[in-house]
């Protein structure tokens, strides 16, 4: 494996966000978890206890979650958001217009904090794999399942 496949790439707003998550379910939800599962084994009858179960679900979600956290953060890579510049790349932000003319806009952050509802592509996306590299003025062309899609950049930040 490529030492690029094992980095996390993160805004520094990312990272603030992943070591807050990190930092809550250690000192709370575990709390929460193991505050559950003591009240689930003292109902008794561990045989046929739903809640002991759902605690032990929820247990093996957290500390899986605390490891992945973990791992993203020993791996992160700060992406550098330096202001405007010629072409797209990792931290950039981007302004397209559709076919239909109207505007939209893009932040290119890596997949461990894409969230496209609040305009946070990830650069491994179709879009953002698709905007990489271009510049003002350049189109990005996307395969999507209604047919090809073409973006227009207007503005690189």
């Amino acid at each position: 494996m490529s030492e690029q496949s094992q980095s996390t790439f993160l805004t520094s707003e990312g990272y603030q966000r992943l070591e807050q998550e990190l930092e809550h379910l250690r000192k709370v939800r575990r709390q929460e978890v193991a505050r559950r599962l003591h009240a689930a084994l003292a109902e008794g009858d561990l045989i046929e206890n739903a809640e002991l179960e759902d605690a032990r679900n929820e247990q093996s979600f957290v500390e899986g979650r605390i490891l992945m956290l973990q791992r993203m953060l020993g791996s992160a890579v700060i992406i550098e958001e330096e202001g405007p510049r010629e072409t797209v790349g990792l931290g950039s932000r981007v302004i397209v217009t559709e076919g239909n003319g109207q505007r939209e806009a893009y932040h290119i952050v890596g997949s461990a904090e894409a969230d496209p509802t609040k305009g946070l592509i990830s650069n491994a996306s179709p879009l953002g794999h698709a905007l990489m590299g271009r510049k003002v003025g350049e189109t990005a062309e996307v395969n999507a399942p209604a047919g090809v899609l073409v973006f227009k950049i207007v503005e690189i930040q």
